[in-house]
C-alpha cells in the first residue's frame, strides 16, 4: 500500500489519514512506528508512567515488531543507495509512482 505524498509539514497521524493510506489499508493489520498512537495501527508497546519494565509478552512483541520494521527500513536504505528515489523526488508524483511500481513488483514476486 502506498499513500500519496502530501505537501508541507504534517503530523504522521494526520498524513496517515489525508494521504489515502488509511482508506487503502481498510481492516488489514498494519504496523507502524511509535508516531501513530490512536490510529489503530500496531505500534510498539511503551511503559506506562511509574512502570519499571514491560511484561515479557510485550517485550517479545516489541522485538518481533522491530525485526519486521528493520527489514522495511533496510529496503528504504537500499533504494536510496541505488538512487531510485533521489531522481524522482522533486518531480510531482514521482516518488508516489516509483513506490507503486516497487510495491507491485513485490506483490508479483510474492505471487510466484
Amino acid at each position: 500500500m502506498v499513500g500519496r505524498s502530501l505537501a508541507g509539514n504534517r503530523n504522521d497521524c494526520k498524513a496517515w489519514e489525508e494521504s489515502g493510506a488509511k482508506d487503502a489499508v481498510g481492516n488489514t493489520v498494519t504496523i507502524a512506528d511509535g508516531g501513530y498512537p490512536g490510529t489503530g495501527l500496531v505500534i510498539p508497546h511503551r511503559r506506562k508512567r511509574g512502570q519499571s519494565k514491560l511484561p515479557d509478552w510485550k517485550q517479545e512483541h516489541n522485538k518481533s515488531h522491530k525485526q519486521v520494521r528493520a527489514r522495511v527500513q533496510h529496503v528504504f536504505a537500499r533504494m536510496k543507495t541505488w538512487k531510485i528515489l533521489r531522481d524522482c523526488r522533486l518531480k510531482g508524483d514521482g516518488v508516489h509512482h516509483a513506490m507503486l511500481g516497487i510495491a507491485r513488483l513485490h506483490n508479483v514476486a510474492l505471487a510466484g
